[in-house]
């Protein structure tokens, strides 16, 4: 299923501030883009958190961005996307800190060793239980 498939309905995507988009829904410039938008649909499908608490925390990320004086030009959307994501993932306690920079580093090294234009994939590694 794509992202654009579990879309929330047109009243909770207006409750997400400057959520790039079109006439048929969400835009993404890149694949990870996606994957985020739709992990954070299904974490909040699950009744992990509330749509209400996944806007608010997005909004919390992008206030403090232009606080920082970041550009509002759209184009990081989607890391402060991450950056709520990641947020609320630790506040809920569905993966703590260190299971979070253990997986980032994982992908960057995946990252790092696949040649270009190769999808990136991690090595099997077990993940404890709860891991994301």
């Amino acid at each position: 299923m794509s992202a654009r498939d579990r879309t929330p309905d047109p009243q909770a995507l207006a409750a997400l501030p400057q959520l790039p988009r079109d006439e048929g829904g969400p835009v993404f410039a890149e694949p990870w883009q996606a994957q985020a938008f739709a992990l954070a649909v299904k974490l909040s499908e699950e009744g992990h958190f509330t749509w209400k608490e996944w806007a608010a925390t997005l909004a919390g990320e992008l206030e403090a961005a232009a606080k920082r004086g970041e550009p509002d030009d759209g184009s990081h959307y989607y890391d402060h996307w991450l950056a709520a994501l990641e947020h609320l993932v630790q506040a809920k306690g569905l993966l703590d800190r260190t299971a979070l920079v253990e997986r980032k580093e994982a992908w960057a090294d995946a990252y790092r060793h696949t040649p270009h234009g190769k999808p990136i994939e991690l090595r099997s590694a077990p993940v404890p239980d709860g891991d994301l």
